[in-house]
């Protein structure tokens, strides 16, 4: 299970490096399942491997000249606020017992993992979408919807910092459809902003209870950058845009074996 779980982390890079976003959904699953690591734990995890992947790819597309630093200050600095507040105050806010109904207990971790599920299930419903879908519009002009912008970094800084996931399959599609960025244009700069989200948000871990094992999270991380840096080298010859529907499909498998398995198999 480990060593399926150490090749997990090329193939979570390697998501990441050629369409953007996508491979860090698989990261808190890989952690809570095949290495046995608390839920709380493994989000923590998974922002610090999820920024530190990101920021090799971030280095190849400035090479690239693939980053729009105007449209990615503007998306990244409320939900980098965002991401920090919930990682420093609500994450550790939420009850150990959130509710119970009869005979279910819907406890911090066990709701955690549900809520990453649905998350998944969206993250899984947008690319399948985009990748049915040419949106890569050539030449459209780069229009800036500031208060839109804004209000969706919040919402992906939230959602980053509850269950650890970059949010890049909230990220491209707006900065494509809404800002007209290209695709690999859009790939890139959304790379910066989870990159610094991510790890911003595991700086709010910091100092917490919780103990961090260095060595597996250098050797886990380590590896997914080799992925990442393998994936933004195959952009040049594969459309990350005609993978996604593929890996779509992936992620929902994995969202309801995660429901599947939390709700009917405990």
């Amino acid at each position: 299970m480990e060593i399926l779980g150490y090749f997990s982390a090329i193939i979570i890079g390697l998501a990441l490096g050629l369409i953007g976003g996508g491979g860090s959904i698989l990261t808190v699953p890989v952690m809570v399942y095949l290495f046995g690591i608390s839920p709380m734990l493994a989000t923590a995890y998974s922002l610090f491997i999820v920024g530190v992947s990101s920021l090799f790819g971030v280095y190849k597309n400035i090479q690239l000249k693939l980053i729009n630093y105007k449209v990615a200050l503007v998306f990244a600095l409320p939900s980098l606020i965002t991401v920090f507040l919930t990682r420093r105050m609500l994450v550790p806010w939420i009850p150990d017992t959130i509710f119970s109904i009869g005979g279910l207990v819907v406890t911090k971790s066990l709701g955690i993992m549900i809520f990453f599920a649905i998350v998944m299930l969206l993250a899984a419903w947008s690319m399948i979408r985009s990748g049915n879908t040419d949106i890569d519009k050539k030449d459209q002009g780069i229009s800036l919807n500031i208060p839109v912008i804004i209000a969706e970094g919040i919402v992906v800084g939230v959602v980053t910092g509850l269950v650890g996931a970059g949010g890049g399959f909230l990220i491209i599609p707006v900065l494509v459809l809404m800002v007209g960025l290209s695709m690999k244009e859009a790939v890139g700069t959304s790379l910066l902003i989870i990159a610094v989200k991510s790890l911003i948000g595991f700086m709010g871990d910091l100092g917490a209870s919780q103990e961090i094992d260095w060595m597996f999270l250098g050797v886990f991380t380590s590896l997914a950058v080799i992925g990442i840096i393998l994936g933004v080298y195959l952009t040049k010859y594969i459309s990350g845009t005609k993978l996604k529907t593929s890996f779509g499909w992936f992620v929902l498998v994995m969202a309801i074996y995660i429901l599947s398995k939390e709700l009917l198999m405990n």
